[in-house]
């Protein structure tokens, strides 16, 4: 299946789409070639764009120093995602298996990807990159049980506890990558 069929489906008809998707092999560099490397560009071209039209105090080096920043974290994300997905798995009564992780990881994150068009539009985009990341969190709940194999009274909480991790994970690298790239970038503005 190609990648906007895929994206298409996942985003309209995901329970049909993990189903689909069960059947399927992939590993996570395939799914990380193939599908994550790609639809990250989203966010991370159109945070592009955003900054370099509406920010004039640092200007273009700024706007690729963000773009760059969105890119690695999405990057980075699919990773952590992927291997608490699995770390996790036994303890919630889940199969471990890397590469249906990969699968949850890659394909629940389509709707964060996709809202990611809408930070063309700062304020907007702030709401829609909200919604997105619900509507990943139900993806990646509707995903779990059929991939995972995850019981359905303990889906809940392995979605909750994998999205803390993440998040917290996101955060710290986050702030690691921003502030040696802002300081690259004052360095290189301010020449010390």
């Amino acid at each position: 299946m190609n990648l906007i069929e895929r994206a298409k489906n996942i985003l309209l008809t995901p329970k049909t789409e993990w189903e689909v998707i069960n059947g399927e092999s992939a590993t996570p560099m395939s799914l990380l070639t193939g599908y994550v490397m790609i639809l990250a560009l989203i966010p991370a071209g159109c945070s592009f764009v955003a900054m370099a039209v509406f920010t004039s105090v640092w200007g273009m080096k700024y706007a690729i120093v963000s773009a760059i920043i969105t890119y690695a974290l999405s990057i980075l994300s699919y990773f952590v995602y992927t291997y608490a997905l699995d770390l996790l798995a036994t303890g919630f009564g889940a199969e471990k298996n890397i590469n249906k992780s990969a699968q949850v990881a890659a394909y629940s994150s389509t709707a964060s990807y996709a809202a990611g068009v809408l930070s063309l539009i700062p304020v907007l985009g702030l709401l829609a990159g909200l919604a997105g990341f619900i509507y990943a969190a139900y993806l990646m709940y509707l995903g779990v049980g059929p991939l995972k194999k995850t019981q359905e009274d303990k889906k809940i909480v392995y979605v909750i506890v994998t999205i803390i991790i993440v998040i917290a994970a996101y955060f710290i690298v986050s702030a690691i990558l921003t502030a040696i790239l802002l300081t690259s970038l004052r360095t290189s503005i301010l020449g010390y």
